[in-house]
């Protein structure tokens, strides 16, 4: 049985957090159970602990899943007037906490409100007799939050106190999917925003610029947005979009509208193989978006002279771009739930360190072939 105790210590240095990469994404969802199921069966993950009342976590259940690095957290609330059945209710299912890890948390936390930061829970301990864990806990763009945590003392095999790993769900049937780790994570936030959230990231937690895309550089025929890319120069990047005027409603302002808010739109999950990794998944029964065959028409003259399996790729929906340190190859799944927000993209790098901007036109095209179902373009 777990226990919580709030830290003390005296706030560090106003200097730049350091951050050593992802700990967890979690997700606050209607169904735990069947969302966790999902992401099992249709993408390859692998339950490896559960919290919920019978384990000392009442009100609450939530599975970790694990593939290669990555480790996501499902969660949903078992009474009506939970704060997470509250969230759901109006956002829907998504991402909530874009966790990070860090040698200590308290600091990091101190470090970040004196930069500027909204604090949303000082630091606290969790702990059984398998040793702490040291947590803290900022707001970003919407309500969506970062945690810092700090493992250093922590000697357990799951996530956190209160996770056990008894009657974990089964692996269901199917091939390796073979996702690797986090690419990077996507955020939406509202028009006139973009600027605020890239200027937040640099100075609370001490981020980089990597990239910035105009309007004029994501756009279709309908609807436009701008992009920002920040990274802390190590595993942690993150681009931020703003919708930007258009002829139509752009997939960033259905996005805002649906989601009632700003949040994750989507998150880049690498593979080593992505023809490999999309059979598997359509296999699986995983549905992405569509692209029209001449598509691979224009990127064939668009990507010159790579060896490239065109068939496959093809056949399989995977988009192609070129940069000068090599070839990306991506693609994207529908929406993860009924609602038009948060979705998986499955990117294979060889070489390149970009974003797929040769892509971005057919991308923002299928999205609005998907809007346009809907009636939302």
């Amino acid at each position: 049985m777990g226990t919580t105790e709030l830290m003390t210590t005296a706030p560090a240095p106003a200097q730049p957090v350091q951050l050593h990469g992802w700990d967890c994404i979690e997700f606050w969802v209607g169904n735990a159970r069947a969302f966790a199921g999902f992401l099992m069966s249709g993408f390859g993950f692998t339950a490896t602990a559960y919290a919920g009342p019978e384990t000392g976590a009442p009100g609450v259940a939530s599975y970790v899943l694990e593939q290669g690095t990555i480790r996501f957290v499902v969660t949903s609330a078992q009474q009506g007037d939970h704060p997470i059945a509250e969230h759901v209710l109006r956002h829907g299912d998504g991402v909530h906490d874009l966790a990070w890890v860090v040698d200590d948390a308290a600091a990091a936390f101190h470090a970040a409100v004196e930069r500027g930061a909204r604090p949303l829970r000082a630091p606290w301990i969790e702990h059984d007799d398998r040793g702490a864990l040291e947590l803290a806990q900022i707001a970003t763009y919407g309500e969506t939050r970062h945690t810092f945590v700090n493992r250093g003392r922590w000697t357990g095999a799951t996530l956190a106190p209160h996770y056990t790993t008894d009657d974990l769900p089964p692996a269901p049937l199917g091939p390796p999917v073979g996702l690797e780790r986090i690419d990077h994570v996507v955020g939406n936030v509202a028009r006139g925003e973009l600027t605020r959230w890239v200027e937040f990231y640099e100075r609370v937690l001490g981020f980089g610029q990597l990239r910035h895309f105009d309007d004029d550089q994501i756009r279709t025929e309908y609807s436009a947005l701008m992009s920002t890319v920040v990274t802390d120069g190590s595993e942690i990047v993150m681009p931020l979009n703003e919708p930007a005027d258009g002829l139509r409603r752009s997939q960033i302002q259905e996005y805002l509208d649906t989601y009632v808010g700003a949040g994750v739109q989507h998150l880049a999950l690498r593979t080593n193989d992505v023809i490999a990794a999309v059979e598997a998944m359509r296999a699986r029964g995983v549905r992405f978006m569509s692209v029209p065959d001449d598509y691979y028409k224009s990127a064939r003259a668009r990507v010159g002279n790579v060896d490239l399996p065109w068939d496959e790729l093809q056949r399989l929906g995977v988009l192609v771009d070129r940069e000068p340190d090599g070839v990306l190859l991506q693609i994207f799944t529908e929406t993860l739930s009924d609602r038009p927000t948060v979705f998986f993209e499955i990117i294979e790098r060889r070489g390149a360190a970009g974003f797929g901007e040769g892509n971005f036109k057919a991308l923002f095209e299928a999205i609005e072939r998907e809007q346009a179902r809907r009636g939302n373009l």
